[in-house]
């Protein structure tokens, strides 16, 4: 499939920069807090008070913003594949108006008591640029997803974190009211819905049947946009949005059976990504808004 407009600003970038230290305990980045709390400032009014019901609408229309923001990339190629960028004037996160979206992330997606919440796509905490080449020490992937759950209303029952492993061993041991783990050979996921994998050596060993991990791992998700679909590249597919790949917000497609799994019992149907999780997530209301709302 060919790349989207956007793609002359993007540089091939395997989703390394999604990884976390191993050695992350389960709960790091876990940010209780009253649903009624501004959160320091941090977050807007509307989602810490829930003008609207949290909802799975809201969550693939933020998701989708967000993409567009970037311009609408569609990564449809091995992310093993992927060589390391040259110069740090291709990578998007880097780009006027996008590094500052990245900051954005951090800031909403993030507790204020994080380091990580004064984080950009290209400064650390201090507002000092970073070296490209170090921006996996600055990946931003679980971020992407900690401030859509954020904006979206999902308050203190998400554990926020910026690493992807966080919230899958949450959503394994039951400690998240809005996440429920599921097999990806048993479970088609649904909008809204997250996908996981995992990443580096531990795409081998961590499976759903090891989770939850006593620590942390490598791993990336993303969420489901799009379900029942035909086309190119796979025939039956469905359509996941995630952060830092390619460093932008990027689109991928992913091969599904007739039942709309993404796995059989003896692997994934994806030979790029060997799902360990399918991540439902139980929202307040599963109705459209009513017209003219």
């Amino acid at each position: 499939m060919s790349r989207a407009p956007y793609a002359v600003l993007l540089a091939p970038l395997c989703l390394a920069a999604c990884a976390t230290s191993p050695s992350a305990p389960v709960g790091q980045g876990h940010w209780p807090g009253a649903a009624s709390s501004n959160y320091g400032g941090h977050v807007p009014d509307f989602a810490t008070r829930n003008y609207e019901p949290f909802n799975r609408q809201d969550v693939v229309a933020i998701a989708m913003r967000e993409w567009r923001m970037f311009g609408s990339p569609v990564n449809d190629d091995n992310p093993l594949d992927r060589p390391e960028p040259e110069s740090a004037a291709i990578k998007p996160e880097r780009a006027p108006g996008l590094w500052q979206r990245v900051g954005e992330y951090w800031w909403i997606g993030m507790g204020p008591d994080m380091k990580e919440a004064a984080w950009t796509g290209k400064h650390d905490g201090s507002g000092a640029l970073f070296r490209f080449e170090q921006d996996g020490s600055y990946a931003w992937s679980a971020a992407f997803i900690s401030y859509v759950m954020r904006v979206a209303g999902a308050n203190d029952r998400f554990p926020y974190s910026p690493n992807h492993a966080t919230y899958i061993n949450a959503a394994a041991s039951g400690q998240s009211p809005v996440l429920r783990a599921h097999d990806p050979a048993q479970y088609a996921p649904r909008p809204g819905d997250l996908v996981c994998v995992a990443r580096g050596a531990s795409r081998t060993t961590v499976r759903f049947s090891s989770l939850p991990t006593a620590y942390g791992f490598p791993a990336h998700c993303g969420y489901v946009v799009a379900t029942g679909q035909r086309g190119q590249p796979f025939g039956q597919q469905i359509s996941i949005i995630g952060g830092n790949i390619d460093d932008a917000v990027a689109l991928t497609h992913a091969p599904v059976d007739s039942n709309g799994l993404l796995a059989a019992p003896s692997g994934s149907y994806d030979p790029r990504y060997p799902w360990c999780a399918v991540l439902e997530v139980v929202y307040d209301a599963e109705q459209e808004p009513d017209a003219g709302q």
